[in-house]
């Protein structure tokens, strides 16, 4: 069920960061699999990742940290030194009926070139979402984010696609603009408000620079 919302409108400009940080590597996210509410556990380099995004954030005094109930998410957090609240809506993309399938093999059963942000997904196992449908679960955090912000520093622990997702809404874009923004396993990027417009800081910043785009 969805929180309702708050009682006074976000903040016209507040001062803190939102520091998104998107769980380690999965054996799923390796094999650039499409991994939504399938709750599968980090491999060893990503729980090297997140003790590492744990390193970049030290430095940060947090007014509120919310992971989404995966585990893959509340590990980074605990390997990450993060005291977090658990909150249902910053679970990943429900994929429906293409979880834990690969890009590659959707374009070869279908013969164009699909992506999830253009075409979209169907129901399987699980109902599915759309991109506007996450981005109203995204847009409900950013109404408790936003408040907090005024406070201090946010942390949000969540998944790639959602977490693109979100920082599209929280840049006042379309959805469908999170396609253009690849996030990678154990990634920490920082979001801010620059001369009263929402700002990127700092983007998908890691251990090493990535050589090709994220898959998962």
């Amino acid at each position: 069920m969805n929180e309702p919302l708050p009682s006074h409108p976000a903040p016209d400009n507040p001062s803190g960061k939102l520091i998104l940080l998107r769980h380690g590597e999965t054996e799923w996210s390796k094999e650039g699999k499409h991994t939504g509410l399938t709750d599968v556990p980090l491999t060893d380099r990503g729980e090297e990742l997140a003790r590492g995004a744990g390193r970049l954030v030290a430095g940060y005094d947090f007014s509120l940290v919310l992971t989404s109930p995966l585990q893959r998410a509340r590990r980074t957090a605990e390997l990450a030194g993060l005291q977090a609240e658990v909150d249902p809506l910053l679970v990943e993309w429900d994929y429906g009926g293409y979880e834990g399938r690969t890009t590659r093999d959707i374009r070869s059963e279908l013969g164009y070139n699909w992506s999830a942000f253009t075409h979209g997904v169907i129901r399987g196992h699980t109902p599915g979402e759309t991109v506007e449908e996450v981005a109203a679960r995204a847009s409900r955090v950013l109404t408790r984010v936003l408040p907090a912000m005024e406070e201090g520093n946010v942390a949000l622990i969540a998944h790639g696609h959602f977490l693109r997702i979100l920082t599209a809404v929280y840049l006042r874009m379309a959805p469908r603009f999170g396609a253009q923004i690849t996030l990678d396993a154990g990634s920490v990027s920082v979001l801010s408000f620059y001369r009263e417009q929402p700002a990127i800081v700092s983007w998908n910043y890691g251990a090493e620079l990535p050589l090709v785009p994220s898959e998962s």
